[in-house]
């Protein structure tokens, strides 16, 4: 009888275990791929195909014979274009040459920071030096930048389209960028001042990486203990933002940002720099001479656009922060407290756990990587008839065990492109999110298409268990951010690779990855693939509306704070003579101007901003796209997220060109209405609003 039963218990637990298997195994191919274990590929006597299936990269020496190729057919092309007897457009030849020395340049780039191999680095980062070398010399080739201006100003002795002059005329302000248009003396000085800005800009980030470091007498005695030590010396790594302790915010603010002479003269130097390099290209400011064919044009528009949004966020922003004012005086009991410019994180968060009852790491068992990568392909098909396959890697093709490879497929036109997904963190990688292109796309000379390649880099913890690896709605957004920046390159269908996929301006950039992650935080979007990795029960609806909530707290003072960014950078690459005696007057009078909370004094936020350096006039580039990408949504996507019809519209009129149409005239096209600062500002607000709306209602339906 307890053999009898026993085999019954054991019965009963191998079908359960049956049904648990069967419904594990409802994972499209795709999810299961990317939530099963990285496995090292073993080779069975197949041949090597080389880093990317290049063939000249079947091993590190291979960047040699691609460095001495592309030399070798600049100079043909060179020759060519100067020929008095000509055969080709001289955009084609411009731009077969852009796609010889990018097809080197961003690989070697690429592989310069991201393969674990050192010789693989070293070699990459020869190439990356021969190519500047290349370009270098290209800069100052006065009968090749004579015959393109030639063309560009008298037109050429072949028919060319609206797109193949708009194409030259970018490639000439590459050229003039250098200043080969200018008399010899005035070309050496540019060229000095571009040299010296970048060792300036890379000085000037070094130091704003680096730690505050304080001698132990220097820092009050009750505040001592919060950070670490050194010998006699405080150390202060950073600003300790979510921090519950409301003095160890203020300690941390008030020590990390202190004033530094050396970054000041820096960062003085950098603006100085700039500015007299703008004047020599014949610009009146830096800003001009940035936003030269950038979708707001000038800085003027800019500081319009900029303003109009000031004044609309301004009663919203201070709502905030009165909310943010309540949330410290109940906590901290002191009835006259007031919140700082350090305590905004702290109770954003606060803000999330006490009203929306989030919880740390509750979302975390509904996005599983292969669930979100399923989420997504399914999103794709539903707007472009998309769809992202598996595909095999062939031997020597990946640098590293852990990656995916994507074959990025059309119902109809076929393959489109392929995607590397480089997703998990490994020693000596970089901790960073991006997009790199590898190989831009193009139509060639026998009609075909050359095929982008691109790859996506996140910084995913491996799972240290048999589960799959699980996103935080944080890292989900950037999963579709940085595939929105792919599938940018893979829906392009550009005839030159100039100007393919992302290759367009900075504040055009980053619409069509901002517009994803408006997808990745709609309900109807996430109910599709956000289901538990292990019982596989879809997210529960009052989680998923807190979920989307969630990211909206707050929304008013953190577009503020934006804007004050991008005021900041626009007025630093502004009118030298509007400025203060240093960067931190100026930084005082423009956050009163720009920002809800006080200038703390004794101060220097500006001397860690990094992104003056990368982003140097540009900052403003990114609550643009964003403003874009509302406005995109709100039009087309909004009461429909699976539209087919406005996707292939989308695709059509936006996607397809890349930089190949001036993006102003793509989004006034597309959205039917003139792009003016009042629409941009009225479109972002707008947002706001609704989102304030549906959190307060979300609160008040669970009180």
């Amino acid at each position: 009888m307890k053999m009898l039963q026993l085999s019954r218990n054991t019965t009963k637990a191998l079908l359960q275990r049956c049904r648990t298997q069967r419904l594990l195994t409802t994972w499209s191919p795709l999810a299961t791929a990317f939530n099963a274990p990285p496995t090292k590929r073993i080779n069975f006597a197949r041949n090597d195909v080389g880093l990317f299936r290049m063939q000249e990269l079947r091993s590190s020496d291979g960047f040699y014979l691609l460095r001495e190729n592309v030399e070798n057919s600049t100079q043909e092309l060179i020759a060519e274009a100067t020929s008095s007897q000509r055969q080709r457009k001289m955009v084609d030849i411009f731009d077969e040459l852009s796609d010889s020395l990018c097809k080197v340049a961003d690989l070697a780039e690429f592989v310069r920071i991201a393969h674990p191999k050192n010789k693989y680095m070293q070699a990459a980062e020869e190439a990356c030096i021969s190519i500047c070398g290349v370009v270098e010399s290209l800069n100052t080739h006065k009968p090749l930048y004579q015959a393109l201006s030639k063309v560009v100003h008298e037109g050429d002795s072949m028919h060319t389209s609206e797109v193949d002059r708009h194409v030259a005329k970018l490639f000439l302000f590459d050229f003039e960028q250098c200043g080969i248009h200018l008399p010899e003396q005035e070309r050496l000085r540019v060229v000095r001042l571009n040299d010296y800005i970048l060792q300036l800009g890379q000085k000037f980030m070094n130091g704003a990486a680096q730690p505050t470091v304080l001698p132990r007498r220097a820092v009050p005695e009750q505040i001592r203990h919060y950070f670490p030590t050194s010998g006699d010396n405080i150390i202060i790594t950073g600003l300790s933002t979510n921090s519950a302790n409301v003095q160890m915010r203020e300690a941390a603010y008030r020590l990390y940002l202190q004033p530094s002479d050396s970054q000041e003269e820096l960062l003085k130097d950098l603006l100085i720099c700039r500015n007299e390099l703008a004047r020599s290209c014949g610009f009146e400011t830096y800003a001009h001479r940035a936003l030269n064919g950038s979708t707001m044009e000038s800085p003027e528009l800019v500081r319009q656009f900029i303003d109009e949004l000031t004044e609309q966020l301004r009663p919203r922003a201070d709502a905030d922060f009165a909310q943010m004012t309540r949330m410290k005086r109940k906590e901290s009991g002191q009835p006259n407290a007031l919140v700082e410019i350090w305590d905004t994180p702290y109770f954003t968060t606060q803000l999330k756990r006490q009203s929306l009852e989030e919880q740390a790491n509750e979302f975390l068992p509904y996005f599983s990587l292969g669930g979100c990568m399923e989420g997504l392909d399914n999103l794709l098909h539903s707007l472009y008839g998309v769809r992202l396959q598996t595909a095999e890697m062939e031997p020597g093709e990946s640098w590293h065990s852990d990656i995916h490879k994507l074959a990025v497929v059309h119902d109809e036109e076929g393959l489109l492109g392929y995607i590397y997904c480089d997703f998990f963190e490994r020693s000596g990688k970089p901790n960073q999110d991006c997009h790199f292109t590898i190989q831009g796309g193009k139509r060639l000379a026998d009609g075909s298409y050359q095929l982008p390649i691109v790859v996506v880099m996140l910084g995913l913890a491996q799972s240290r268990w048999t589960g799959p690896t699980l996103l935080s709605p944080a890292r989900l957004d950037n999963l579709f951010h940085e595939m929105g920046h792919a599938m940018h390159s893979m829906l392009a269908r550009t005839e030159h690779q100039h100007v393919t996929g992302t290759r367009c301006a900075t504040d055009f950039a980053e619409v069509p990855s901002v517009l994803m992650e408006y997808f990745a935080s709609d309900p109807r979007v996430l109910r599709t693939f956000a289901r538990h990795y292990q019982t596989h029960k879809p997210i529960p609806e009052d989680m998923l509306q807190r979920l989307c909530a969630s990211k909206h707290l707050f929304a008013a003072s953190e577009t503020q704070l934006q804007v004050f960014y991008s005021a900041l950078d626009q007025t630093y690459h502004g009118d030298m003579s509007l400025q203060g005696a240093n960067t931190t007057e100026t930084l005082r009078a423009v956050q009163q101007r720009y920002y809800g909370l006080p200038y703390v004094e004794e101060t220097a936020w500006q001397l860690r901003f990094s992104h003056l350096v990368g982003y140097g006039a540009k900052y403003y580039a990114y609550l643009v796209s964003k403003t874009i990408a509302s406005w995109i949504w709100q039009t087309y996507f909004e009461a429909n997220p699976f539209n087919r019809q406005s996707g292939e519209k989308y695709r059509a009129e936006i996607l397809a060109h890349g930089g190949a149409v001036p993006s102003r005239k793509l989004v006034a096209n597309f959205l039917q209405r003139e792009m003016t600062p009042r629409v941009l500002a009225d479109s972002l607000i707008h947002e706001i609003d609704t989102d304030e709306s549906k959190i307060k209602e979300l609160i008040i339906s669970r009180n």
